[in-house]
């Protein structure tokens, strides 16, 4: 589980192409590594991954062929992602519950400034927009976000300068693809609300 507060960023400095994926090279100094076992949650762009091999101030991840061809953001070098180490029971929650398990990737349609603060609007994909509630909780590229104003598939969100310097938010433009996950409350809701009978399978 992680909270949606990034913190640090890193650059995907080598990719290695395996069977079934991709096996990433991640430096990344500005992230605490000394308590980072193998086997560690790191999440990536909002996408859960298991730490594998690590040196000082880089590590290695494997990301699935699955993984790749429902994300964004983990398939090149010179990438850059956000970063947050898997939360502790004891840990502050400052951001909101995430699971680090993508739902679905959005497009964004504005990224622009408005005083001291950037508006960003996000098209959804139509099988999400249903979860996306004003003033509810979202995650983009794993950072842990509230929505403003919701249309339809569209929804708007003010980003603080603070958020746009210490992320990879502050890269985004029109056209921009990002990583989606819903809030889990909203997820579990739509489950006891569905029509569809648990006990219907054989």
């Amino acid at each position: 589980m992680f909270t949606g507060i990034i913190t640090a960023t890193g650059i995907i400095s080598h990719v290695t192409p395996l069977e079934q994926g991709l096996r990433l090279t991640v430096a990344a100094p500005g992230l605490k590594l000394g308590d980072v076992a193998l086997g560690d949650s790191i999440a990536h762009g909002g996408v859960c991954l298991t730490v594998i091999a690590k040196k000082k101030g880089s590590y290695q991840i494997d990301v699935s062929r699955e993984t790749l061809d429902c994300t964004v953001g983990l398939d090149a070098a010179g990438g850059e992602v956000n970063l947050e180490k898997a939360m502790r029971l004891s840990d502050f929650i400052g951001g909101h519950l995430v699971s680090g398990h993508v739902d679905g990737v959005g497009e964004v349609l504005k990224f622009e400034p408005v005083g001291e603060s950037h508006e960003l609007v996000i098209k959804a994909p139509k099988k999400l927009a249903k979860f996306i509630a004003r003033k509810g909780s979202v995650t983009v590229d794993g950072v842990s976000l509230t929505t403003n104003r919701v249309k339809g598939r569209c929804f708007s969100i003010n980003l603080i300068p603070h958020t746009v310097k210490v992320t990879t938010l502050r890269n985004l433009k029109a056209g921009s693809r990002v990583n989606l996950e819903i809030d889990l409350i909203a997820r579990y809701v739509e489950r006891m609300l569905s029509k569809e009978q648990v006990n219907s399978w054989t």
